[in-house]
């Protein structure tokens, strides 16, 4: 089997509720939609993140287009590890001179998941069967999307549901975040477990300042506290609070999670399966976390082709302890492929078709792909 194209999609979806973030807000959803096709006809369907910034869409569509298509066109589909080694050897470079290795991985991360889902077909096997075996059919959630302006409701429904935990937006100010969290402890009590996400807005002292005026002993931990998450002034945060910090969200490759792996501070560990390198390294980092004692919550803020290649690499590594799971309205969650992928008493199931398990409704890619590119 070779690979006769390799293309990208970009959609895009209105929000109707603004979503706040301590640094921007995102206005729009966006997705990248890869689609590896064999010179048999079958297409594989991989997702690059496209969040931010609010022009990504359009570097990611020339990267792959451009950069990657030409590379892959008349390729043997035999290896995907060597596949994406063949594309870090020719594209790595342009990220170092770029400065920004962080495209590359998102480019190269949509499309490795595509080439499991085309692998997946073409031998008609699951990808988690691709990937070593399930050792579970469900997995555990928790809630994300929280933000000041709809605490109280988002984390009630999030508790009626059976969420095991919700995690809040802060950053937004000491007096807005230190009432947000007040707000959701009073939802929570034992319901659950409470996560910050600071997106980086602070510095050393303010993160200490603020989280030592929390009720720090209901926080279970806090992701992305510093700005820059270097990683010894997150050391000295958590001496000087006790609450454990969680990254990885926005690091690349396998390399740059390891000083946090060494770290006492880190308790875990943030991979988006989008962003990272795709499902090779996020299941490098799985193996590698495992052997430092960490967890590993995977990161996910995407679309339905990213959270289904998580949840078979969550579903063939037991330190994966939970997934996040945007409890947002999100097309992309729920009309893009079928069967959907629904939360159930705070767990989901993991797709069991060939690949990737799940399939992109024709009419849904019409309706949301952006012509204008």
């Amino acid at each position: 089997m070779r690979i006769a194209d390799v293309r990208i999609r970009v959609l895009e979806a209105p929000i109707t509720d603004a979503i706040s973030l301590s640094f921007g807000v995102l206005q729009v959803r966006r997705m990248g939609l890869v689609e590896i096709e064999s010179d048999s006809g079958s297409i594989g369907y991989g997702e690059s993140w496209l969040n931010f910034p609010p022009w990504a869409w359009r570097e990611r569509k020339a990267t792959v287009d451009q950069g990657i298509a030409p590379l892959l066109r008349g390729e043997q589909l035999d290896s995907v590890h060597r596949l994406v080694s063949l594309l870090h050897s020719r594209l790595d470079g342009y990220g170092r001179q770029w400065g920004a290795k962080g495209p590359i991985y998102q480019a190269i991360s949509g499309i490795e998941i595509a080439l499991w889902d085309l692998l997946g077909k073409e031998r008609h096997a699951s990808l988690h069967e691709l990937l070593g075996g399930s050792l579970r059919s469900r997995i555990p959630l928790y809630a994300s999307g929280l933000e000041p302006s709809n605490v109280v409701d988002l984390s009630t429904r999030c508790v009626a549901e059976g969420f095991s935990g919700i995690k809040l937006r802060v950053g937004f100010g000491d007096q807005t975040d230190l009432a947000s969290v007040d707000q959701a402890s009073a939802v929570l009590r034992d319901s659950g477990q409470l996560y910050l996400d600071a997106n980086q807005a602070w510095s050393l002292e303010q993160a200490i300042h603020l989280l030592q005026r929390l009720a720090i002993g209901q926080i279970a931990w806090v992701e992305e506290p510093v700005c820059g998450n270097a990683v010894d002034e997150l050391g000295r945060l958590y001496e000087k609070t006790g609450v454990p910090v969680a990254v990885g969200e926005n690091f690349y490759g396998l390399a740059e999670f390891m000083p946090y792996m060494r770290s006492d501070a880190v308790a875990v560990l943030q991979p988006d399966v989008s962003k990272v390198g795709g499902i090779i390294e996020m299941s490098r980092i799985c193996l590698k976390a495992d052997a430092y004692h960490k967890v590993v919550t995977p990161h996910w803020y995407g679309g339905a082709i990213a959270l289904a290649a998580t949840l078979h690499t969550a579903a063939v590594h037991p330190i994966v302890d939970q997934v996040e799971f945007d409890v947002r309205t999100n097309p992309f969650r729920d009309s893009l492929v079928t069967p959907r992928l629904d939360a159930v008493e705070g767990t989901i199931r993991v797709p069991d078709g060939p690949g990737l398990g799940v399939e992109p409704d024709p009419a849904a890619i019409q309706e949301y792909e952006v012509d204008d590119v």
